[in-house]
């Protein structure tokens, strides 16, 4: 077999016109070989791909499994909702998550071939975009919750609870989707992001006017409401916003929760 190097990789790279890990798998397939790897590449129609690789992918679909005591959340991304809703681009976006789920993240690399096929018989952009994978351990319980729209997925969530059920987990997965919480408690927000919050607040009603004496009773007003809208723990559950997302778990707590949605 020949050897190949970076400056090998970046010469196919601009002959064929595509990505870095392409030109280096079309090498590998074929001992070094610059001109056979062109060929390679030109027979699996990546080189008349390659000109679409620079096309904004903001469509797709997302997939979500369980899998016993694992689960994952696989986004597939393409340029347009026509190829997002084909059942083919639907069908190996839930390939993905339950090759992610029974495997690890990085499995996803084991299907790279279907994605290529898919740009060249939908003649489009289509790449794997976000995945999560969480496992539950001891008690821990995990569900997921996959919004639909015109056939695939373009909201999905999983949950990872800690001394939960399974019922409960689902019914955060459910909020979760709807609300979009940035995150899980309130010291998780960065301290500049609320530090600069404050200050506008703090700013905002004083230039209403508000009394000098009410002022820090009026920004913290202001801020708990600002927080509630990013931070699930404090949010009222969306079935009985009565309760908060606190008073729902009861004794359980979130280990973690992940959220992909189409186009964010």
């Amino acid at each position: 077999m020949a050897e190949f190097g970076a400056k090998d990789i970046q010469a196919l790279r601009r002959r064929a016109g595509v990505g870095m890990l392409d030109a280096k798998r079309a090498l590998e397939e074929n001992g070094g070989d610059v001109d056979a790897a062109m060929k390679w590449l030109r027979e699996r129609g990546l080189v008349k791909a390659a000109g679409r690789a620079e096309r904004e992918a903001s469509q797709g679909a997302v997939a979500a499994v369980r899998q016993g005591g694992s689960a994952a959340v696989v986004e597939l991304r393409c340029e347009t909702d026509f190829v997002a809703k084909a059942p083919e681009f639907v069908a190996l976006a839930d390939d993905l998550a339950a090759l992610v789920a029974a495997k690890g993240e990085e499995a996803v690399a084991e299907r790279q071939d279907a994605v290529d096929r898919l740009k060249i018989s939908l003649q489009e952009n289509i790449s794997v975009g976000r995945v999560v994978r969480m496992e539950a351990a001891g008690d821990q319980v995990l569900d997921t919750y996959v919004h639909q729209q015109a056939g695939r997925g373009v909201n999905a969530v999983i949950v990872l609870l800690d001394g939960g059920s399974q019922e409960v987990a689902h019914d955060v997965a459910v909020h979760v989707a709807f609300t979009q919480p940035t995150y899980l408690r309130r010291e998780d927000v960065p301290g500049d992001e609320v530090a600069a919050e404050r200050a506008t607040v703090e700013q905002i009603s004083r230039n209403e006017g508000k009394p000098e004496a009410a002022l820090d009773k009026i920004v913290e007003g202001r801020m708990n409401g600002w927080f509630k809208e990013r931070v699930l723990l404090e949010q009222a559950y969306v079935r009985d916003e009565k309760r908060t997302i606190t008073d729902l778990l009861g004794s359980a707590s979130i280990v973690r929760f992940a959220q992909v949605v189409i186009g964010s």
